[in-house]
């Protein structure tokens, strides 16, 4: 069975920080193209946020801070390229469902061989920053780990603003 991400969320900061956020559990890609026509002055806000530090939800396309290895059926993960390359045709321009798929697949791909190589259940997050000079974007991963042998805990709380 293949692996893909699947976001995880371990407080509500993510319906705060980004413009729309992920459910736990909807499977995310890095999403980096969702941000190809931006320059770094046009990113403020919570679109920043996004930019900086998200995975792109393939369910409603909000975004997660946080996301985790997980096994994906045949089924879910044609059922998810079809999203996909809707979302490619409807939000970015793709001629049609058969132009985007080589490019939805490519992104599945990606994401697949980025869990492979991941234990299930680990944390995974994602940055992102523009080249000063050419305006590329560059992306990163790293595992979210506790220090040492230490288990996952909390480490802040998130309160409801009054």
């Amino acid at each position: 069975m293949t692996r893909l991400l699947k976001a995880i969320r371990l407080d509500v900061s993510d319906t705060k920080v980004f413009p729309l956020a992920a459910e736990a559990g909807d499977w995310v890609i890095p999403g980096t193209f969702a941000f190809r026509a931006y320059t770094d002055e046009g990113l403020t806000g919570k679109l920043r946020q996004a930019f900086v530090s998200g995975f792109l939800s393939l369910e409603n396309f909000g975004w997660s801070t946080l996301a985790t290895p997980a096994e994906i059926s045949d089924e879910d993960r044609e059922r998810l390229l079809t999203k996909l390359c809707e979302h490619f045709v409807e939000e970015h321009g793709a001629p049609s469902i058969e132009a985007a798929r080589p490019v939805a697949e490519a992104e599945l791909n990606d994401t697949a061989e980025i869990a492979s190589e991941l234990d299930l259940n680990a944390l995974l997050a994602i940055s992102r920053e523009i080249d000063e000079d050419d305006g590329t974007i560059r992306e990163s991963f790293h595992l979210v780990t506790p220090p040492g042998d230490a288990p996952h805990t909390r480490i802040w709380d998130v309160t409801e603003d009054e």
